[in-house]
């Protein structure tokens, strides 16, 4: 995976994030899971967030995303989360029939290529300098 540049930042930022439907109905299945899958890459492409994964189970979504240094994976969960619940209650009987779509909850974890003792070595280095 390719560092991403800009002006004055080098970085490599991905988060896998996990999100579920309200009371964990498995409602995501089928059209709602296409049209899911479609509105999450959607919302991904326009903000400049990369999808590197993205798995649609009947009652949870994983997604992971590779985004800039000034987003953080709540922004993701909110913008994502956000646009699903809107688009797929207008077009499905079965997401209008729940109270809300998605849980407040979320999961979030950062997903490093580089391990512990890569770190504590760079940390140490830079001590002797």
């Amino acid at each position: 995976m390719e560092y991403q540049r800009d002006d004055h930042r080098v970085h490599l930022i991905r988060s896998h994030l996990v999100w579920t439907p309200k009371r964990r109905k498995a409602v995501l299945k089928d059209a709602i899971a296409v049209d899911g899958r479609r509105l999450i890459a959607q919302t991904c492409a326009e903000r400049g967030w990369e999808m590197v994964e993205l798995a649609i189970q009947p009652d949870h979504i994983q997604l992971v995303v590779r985004v800039w240094p000034s987003v953080s994976a709540t922004d993701v969960v909110k913008e994502v989360t956000g646009r699903t619940a809107h688009e797929l209650r207008a077009r499905s009987a079965v997401v209008r029939k729940l109270p809300s779509l998605w849980t407040r909850s979320s999961f979030a974890a950062t997903v490093g290529t580089v391990s512990n003792e890569t770190v504590q070595r760079s940390i140490e280095a830079q001590k002797g300098l």
